[in-house]
């Protein structure tokens, strides 16, 4: 077991050390070099599954550091394996972008490239859609708040005007029917505001509705 565990943490080191390479290869012998690397994993853990047979067969004693080493060296080559994934995918979207960028330069355009030119006239008028569309919700959002901070505003009023004829009215001692009939009035102005105020807020909702 002890031969077969230096031999498999050897073959670590070395795939650790081809792996710098993968960086520097050039692009014809990459793909050699991602292959050796594969097999020289490939065999470790074929060395891993034999090691761990081998581990059960140990003296309990020394078993349980024995199972710790191999466990060690199966984390180290899987580390390896992920890394060696991470590169070849990385590798892939970049030859993918290469070839995308190569096939954009040597594609020919000509000044009567009608399907270019209807594409861009499409944009340009969508984009200018979504601008106006912007700047009437910006107006309308603007009139609205400019709205309500007025009815607020004459609510404010509403309420200071209201208080001041009860206490006028307390003061003059007028009749309970007077004073019914005042504060109807002042419920009828509070109705009629709310009314508006939600009136309003249907029709800013409505109109960003249609302009988006």
């Amino acid at each position: 077991m002890e031969a077969l565990y230096h031999q498999s943490n050897k073959q670590v080191h070395e795939v650790q050390s081809r792996m710098g390479l993968l960086e520097t290869s050039e692009k014809q012998s990459v793909h050699l070099v991602e292959n050796e690397i594969q097999a020289r994993i490939d065999q470790i853990f074929s060395n891993l599954e034999r090691l761990e047979i081998l581990c059960s067969k140990e003296p309990p004693s020394k078993r349980q550091n024995a199972k710790l080493r191999v466990d060690q060296l199966k984390y180290d080559v899987q580390h390896l394996q992920t890394a060696l994934r991470n590169f070849q995918h990385r590798r892939y979207v970049r030859e993918q972008q290469e070839r995308e960028r190569e096939e954009l330069l040597t594609r020919s355009y000509t000044t009567n490239d009608s399907e270019t030119t209807i594409h861009m006239d499409e944009t340009l008028q969508f984009n200018s859609s979504i601008r106006n569309a912007h700047q009437g919700i910006d107006d309308l959002l603007g009139s609205g708040s400019t709205i309500l901070d007025g009815l607020r505003d004459q609510r404010k009023t509403l309420k200071g005007t209201h208080k001041k004829i009860l206490d006028v009215a307390n003061m003059l001692g007028l009749s309970n029917t007077v004073m019914r009939l005042i504060e109807k009035r002042a419920f009828q102005d509070k109705v009629i505001m709310i009314g508006g105020m939600l009136l309003t807020c249907v029709v800013m909702i409505l109109v960003i509705k249609y302009l988006t």
